[in-house]
């Protein structure tokens, strides 16, 4: 078995490889006549030797003991790895033309990244066909442990227990698909039409309305988003009453107005570039509507920065409307949701038989947290490579 590095062990080994990298590069390199050891650079020789201790702890942490974790974490990314190549490959050959040429310039990431969102948009669509149980169906047994063994205090009915309440947690998990996922998308699509349509009217008309729409956008931004949220997020309740559907109508509509004020400053500095292109002026010479040359003229050579943008948004509003429900005003109970499951769930982690029952209790609230995180890369796999093909970059 290969024994684990201490951090003391593992920076010398680091220190001492590069050194020994370095120097005696470049004598092998003078005497063999190798021009890429003899000319090797400091930072060069520290990051193979970096490379290398850290593989080395990687293999010794993997086959060492009490490593689950880590050989999950492991297991995963493989798994994720084979999913993605298998997915591309299936593009290649299975579909239209027009499809099987786009599957074969996509990188094994965006095929990996379209397959976990179709994945999550089939879950989320069919949660009522998929989920065992409903997301507010009460059981009796409330806190059962995972794994489905009686012995070990769980149920072979809820393969992933039960929370304070006697909920199903599989069932929950599921349904937070629907709610977050969904109420996410909305949002940002919200966000991106108020945004884009205020940018491009600003970069467009200019004056006054670009100085007001300006200010107003300064203002919003100078606060922090998710104190901002929250505090709107309080009054809106206290005024208006704390009745789940109006709460989830106040939360869309309070961040895609804050999240539309990042939208506004990227399409507005993007329009501000292309108004003052001659094809524009030519546009304008030519007596053309206003809504022709916002859509015809700036929004198709927009495309590409709007395009990293809409993937980034959508990340920082999964991930806010997450936070809100964390805190608990965001989507609200009965209906199930990742952020407000990361909470609920915490308690597993320091539960008291965990050496005996195992890691899996100790990881339900990563499931959600999880959940939010794979889908944030997977956008951001896709969003790469659409931005990629859409800005013309050749390998």
């Amino acid at each position: 078995m290969m024994p684990s590095l201490s951090f003391t062990y593992w920076s010398a080994l680091v220190v001492a490889g590069a050194l020994a990298l370095y120097f005696g590069g470049r004598q092998v390199g003078n005497a063999s006549g190798v021009a890429r050891l003899r000319d090797m650079s400091a930072t060069g020789a520290l990051g193979y030797s970096l490379l290398v201790v850290t593989l080395y702890q990687g293999i010794a942490l993997y086959f060492g003991p009490g490593a689950t974790f880590f050989k999950w974490a492991v297991h995963g990314v493989v798994g994720f790895g084979i999913a993605g190549y298998l997915f591309q490959q299936l593009g290649r050959h299975v579909g239209t033309r027009a499809t099987k040429k786009l599957f074969r310039s996509m990188p094994v990431t965006a095929a990996l990244g379209i397959l976990l969102i179709l994945t999550y948009a089939f879950v989320a669509i069919f949660a009522d066909f998929i989920a065992p149980y409903g997301q507010a169906e009460i059981f009796k047994d409330a806190n059962l442990l995972p794994g489905g063994d009686p012995g070990m205090g769980g149920s072979p009915d809820h393969l992933l227990g039960t929370d304070q309440i006697g909920r199903d947690i599989l069932s929950r998990l599921i349904y937070g698909a629907q709610n977050t996922v969904g109420i996410a998308f909305v949002t940002t699509l919200l966000a991106f039409f108020i945004g884009i349509s205020l940018g491009f009217l600003a970069a467009t008309i200019g004056g006054v309305l670009d100085q007001v729409l300006s200010r107003i956008v300064d203002m919003l931004m100078s606060i922090p988003q998710l104190i901002f949220a929250l505090l709107l997020m309080t009054i809106a309740t206290a005024w208006f009453g704390s009745e789940k559907g109006m709460v989830t109508l106040f939360m869309i509509l309070i961040i895609a107005v804050l999240d539309s004020t990042r939208v506004f400053r990227l399409s507005r500095a993007v329009g501000m570039n292309i108004v003052v292109m001659d094809f524009f002026e030519a546009a304008k010479l030519r007596g053309e509507k206003l809504s022709y040359l916002i859509f015809s003229e700036i929004a198709p050579n927009a495309f590409a920065p709007l395009l990293a943008e809409f993937g980034l948004r959508f990340c920082f509003v999964f991930l806010t409307i997450a936070s809100l429900s964390f805190l608990g005003i965001g989507i609200q109970p009965p209906l199930a949701d990742w952020g407000t499951m990361v909470r609920d769930l915490s308690q597993f982690i320091a539960y008291a038989p965990f050496p005996v029952v195992g890691p899996l209790t100790a990881s339900l609230p990563l499931m959600a947290a999880g959940a939010i995180a794979l889908l944030t890369v997977a956008v951001n796999f896709v969003v790469d490579w659409m931005l990629h093909r859409a800005s013309g970059l050749k390998e």
